[in-house]
């Protein structure tokens, strides 16, 4: 009897970028993704008017890692609160919220997100989801943001959850590396 054990990190698959962030104000920051035809939804453009999203003046460079829940070893998936929890358990921070612009940018070759299965309050199908600080409790506001490829448009998107939504084992986050 074979039976494999479950890697988690830092001992799982997992893609490491390495982001440039900063130096361009919020207005500047859209007119780069409406000029790249990167698309956003209602929910993220209402992270972008907020006073809390501020962006920094100063270029820096951060180290990201994009994990699946699982390999933070929630193999039957886990809350928000759950998932960032363990992920800093594991030496990994959160993105500040400016980083999911500046990383749409820089990744234009995100494979398509798979149309053919919907799934209706979760996480679609080859997202990936920011971890960031998340602004409020009003589970009505965006409590961050995705990337997304649908019929060859790239997405930034924000999202709304509760703090009781399960993320499914296969859900992927983007932490930075400390």
């Amino acid at each position: 009897m074979n039976i494999k054990i479950q890697e988690i990190y830092p001992n799982c698959h997992m893609i490491n970028r390495t982001v440039e962030v900063g130096g361009l104000t919020k207005s500047q920051l859209i007119h780069k993704i409406r000029k790249k035809s990167i698309l956003i939804n209602k929910l993220g453009e209402t992270l972008f008017e907020d006073d809390k999203f501020t962006t920094s003046d100063s270029k820096y460079t951060l180290q990201t890692v994009e994990l699946a829940v699982q390999d933070l070893g929630f193999l039957e998936g886990g809350t928000v609160s759950q998932i960032f929890r363990k992920a800093n358990q594991l030496g990994l921070k959160l993105c500040p919220l400016e980083l999911a612009p500046y990383l749409r940018l820089a990744y234009l070759d995100q494979p398509e997100g798979n149309l053919n299965r919907h799934r209706q309050h979760k996480a679609p199908y080859g997202s990936i989801t920011v971890a960031s600080q998340i602004l409020t409790e009003d589970h009505d506001f965006p409590k961050g943001f995705y990337l997304r490829r649908i019929d060859g448009a790239l997405w930034l998107r924000g999202y709304v959850c509760d703090d009781m939504h399960i993320w499914e084992p296969d859900d992927h986050f983007i932490f930075v590396k400390q």
